[in-house]
């Protein structure tokens, strides 16, 4: 990327003011108009210009806290800050200003942040407890240089409850001793066990992994990768989770890969291992997708859910690098994911993770508008006084019965623009065809190929969730055991909704179309 002289010179004296200016509620950025095409209704979106990963993601006294990558001058890529929002129930969401500018250090790339609730860090106090983010520094002018040690890992604080931010002033407190240029995106988990804080770090290949007693001053332990992988890490994610009915302790390391995914480009991959406070280790050849659409990328969880809520939650940015800056939106560019909750389970001898809508979407439902038990030949259009993009679509169907061959679901409009959804009973499948969704072919990443994914149509019902809105389809099939996740830019709405079956009859046991309400507005 090319920047002026004066930008930078701009945005290097924005940055070094480390002063804190509390927030008032006044001061919180207004939603003027979320009415955009293809924008969104219940998907998390910035105010406008450009957003990708999700950073800084804690809770604290009754707040959920979401930071994202966000370059407020463009809706294209361009100097990262970190953008700001809270949330009572992880549904509605209040914009705040931003929380992290660049400065003399660099640019503020991915990372996470913790609450530090027994002050190990000493910037706070027991009974104030200081949030602490760990984040990247990203040097633009060291990198335009030819370094290779242009990205280092630096910190900052906040006493008040997230709402002002205060940097360090020792950063950074990693800095890039082995000169690699992909050496990013700390997220940081406490480990009881060693009562340490293991940060885990994207080393180009690998995850290292560093530890620490105060946030302040860290220590390589071990690293884990894969011999000969020459795929790009980002966004890595270590915690501990409990096996669904076993009560067994397992650790997850979640990371995102650039490029091979199962459908092209990006997509979040998931080890399940043990890890004993200073090694991961896990099966490599039983990396796993946690998502197998293309839009849902770096995707990482909260920190501090309470320990009665139990849950493990998290978030991914809805898009993919191969055509993120072009796609056809013009006041804001890229959405979130819905907030999900992970499930360990076993699996025989493995262990998998479930994906499920967070339960508080539940309260944007309206009246529900039920389906009657259908016996499907060819096609059969769903009406009802609901918008096929703004809704939840629940479906029950019997694969035992359903003698199609191939049988699914159609979004389409007045022009002949078409998303189409096929579970093939023959190879075991789940497709979404985008290629015919819209006239405005942007991309040929985006539109040349139709995505697949393996799903198992044997024995048992195959219950379905699937949200629509606006420009974007997440599919929850059994539960959350596959998640298929994609974004689609139609000319026009898409207006209609339709089942459809091949070489013979779908068999609908049950169905509900919940529309949803905007999350913007009261």
């Amino acid at each position: 990327m090319k920047y002026s002289a004066i930008i930078i010179l701009l945005l290097f004296c924005l940055g070094c003011r480390q002063e804190k200016v509390q927030i008032k509620k006044e001061d919180r950025v207004e939603v003027q108009n979320y009415n955009e095409p293809h924008r969104p209704q219940f998907h998390f979106t910035p105010p406008s210009k450009w957003m990708n990963d999700p950073n800084g993601m804690f809770y604290y006294d009754g707040e959920y806290h979401l930071s994202y990558q966000y370059y407020p001058d463009s809706t294209v890529w361009g100097p990262m800050h970190w953008g700001h929002a809270i949330s009572k129930d992880l549904v509605h969401w209040d914009h705040l200003p931003i929380a992290l500018y660049p400065d003399s250090l660099g640019l503020i790339f991915s990372g996470s942040t913790v609450v530090d609730l027994n002050n190990t860090s000493g910037f706070g106090s027991e009974k104030n407890p200081p949030m602490v983010a760990a984040f990247t520094h990203h040097d633009l002018e060291g990198e335009k240089e030819g370094t290779n040690d242009f990205q280092k890992q630096s910190i900052a604080y906040s006493t008040d409850k997230g709402r002002s931010w205060t940097k360090y002033a020792r950063n950074p407190v990693i800095p890039n001793l082995q000169k690699i240029k992909d050496f990013r995106d700390p997220k940081v988990v406490w480990h009881e066990e060693s009562k340490k804080w293991i940060m885990s770090l994207a080393v180009y290949d690998k995850v290292q992994f560093y530890s620490s007693t105060n946030l302040k001053d860290w220590n390589f332990i071990s690293e884990f990768g894969i011999e000969g992988d020459d795929r790009l890490w980002e966004c890595p994610d270590l915690f501990p989770i409990v096996v669904e009915d076993e009560g067994v302790t397992k650790w997850v390391l979640i990371v995102s890969i650039q490029k091979k995914a199962p459908n092209g480009g990006t997509a979040t991959s998931y080890f399940v291992g043990d890890f004993d406070g200073k090694e991961f280790k896990s099966n490599h050849v039983k990396q796993k997708w946690l998502d197998w659409g293309t839009d849902n990328y770096a995707f990482v969880t909260w920190d501090n859910i309470p320990k009665d809520d139990g849950r493990r939650i998290g978030i991914g940015w809805m898009s993919n690098w191969q055509y993120a800056q072009i796609v056809p939106t013009e006041v804001w560019r890229s959405a979130m994911t819905l907030p999900r909750e992970l499930v360990l389970y076993r699996d025989g001898d493995d262990f998998k993770l479930r994906s499920s809508p967070i339960k508080e979407m539940e309260s944007l439902r309206e009246s529900v508008i039920p389906i009657e038990p259908l016996v499907i030949k060819d096609t059969a259009k769903i009406k009802g006084a609901f918008d096929p993009l703004q809704c939840e679509l629940k479906l029950l169907i019997d694969p035992k019965k359903t003698t199609a061959s191939k049988f699914g679901m159609e979004l389409s409009n007045e022009l002949g623009e078409r998303l189409i959804i096929t579970f093939d009973k023959e190879s075991d499948s789940l497709t979404v065809d985008r290629t015919e969704s819209s006239k405005n072919k942007f991309s040929d990443a985006f539109y040349n190929e139709v995505h697949t994914a393996p799903l198992t149509l044997g024995e048992t019902n195959l219950d379905l969730t699937i949200f629509l809105d606006a420009s974007s389809i997440e599919i929850f099939a059994d539960d959350g055991v596959l998640n298929f996740t994609n974004i689609f830019f139609p000319t026009e709405k898409f207006s209609n909704l339709s089942l459809f079956s091949i070489d013979g009859e779908l068999i609908l046991e049950e169905g509900k179309i919940y529309p949803l309400k905007n999350i913007w507005t009261d």
